[in-house]
């Protein structure tokens, strides 16, 4: 079991193997965006700052999409389970964003939290099957597909930036500072 810090979020293993690096920073990095989410009701999921309609909210449900996207959809070449094999996504390209406004709180965290259940046990599949340099089963229109190591790291950068996002909405709803 990992070492957890003063906000929950599990220590990285300084000394564990590339998978193991590599799940830890991810699982960190999911650790601290629910820190920045945690504990605040509707209006706080629902806050903007400054000129952007970005907030909480909508970033947990864009946050539920993409692990689904890449570890489900890319990776093993699944279709979109519900609720995204529902949506238009030419027409509406930013419905999770514009929507999150609509489910409560509950409904938000549970939906990011299954989808991260969920990205966890295809991910340990995959490593079972083909290890990092295992290819996603999705090609991308150039015909490549990324290797497992490579969804990795995109999702490590895709939880940071988001963090900073999280950072900046947080500390304007109530003052919540921190990494």
């Amino acid at each position: 079991m990992p070492d957890v810090d003063e906000h929950g979020r599990p220590e990285p293993p300084i000394t564990g193997d590339e998978a193991a690096t590599l799940l830890g920073f991810l699982d960190y990095q999911r650790a601290t965006f629910a820190w920045k989410c945690d504990g605040l009701d509707a209006a706080g999921l629902r806050a903007t700052t400054a000129a952007s309609k970005l907030t909480l909210g909508g970033l947990l449900k864009h946050l539920a999409l993409v692990e689904d996207s890449w570890f489900s959809r890319s990776l093993h070449g699944n279709d979109y389970a519900a609720p995204w094999n529902t949506i238009d996504w030419k027409a509406d390209p930013d419905w999770e964003f514009r929507t999150a406004a609509e489910d409560s709180p509950e409904e938000l965290r549970a939906m990011w939290q299954r989808a991260v259940e969920r990205s966890r046990s295809l991910v340990a599949d995959a490593l079972g099957q083909g290890g990092l340099d295992q290819l996603a089963k999705r090609t991308w229109p150039s015909g490549e597909a990324p290797s497992l190591r490579w969804i990795l790291v995109h999702m490590i950068e895709e939880y940071a930036r988001h963090n900073g996002h999280a950072d900046l909405l947080r500390e304007s709803i109530d003052g919540e500072t921190g990494e």
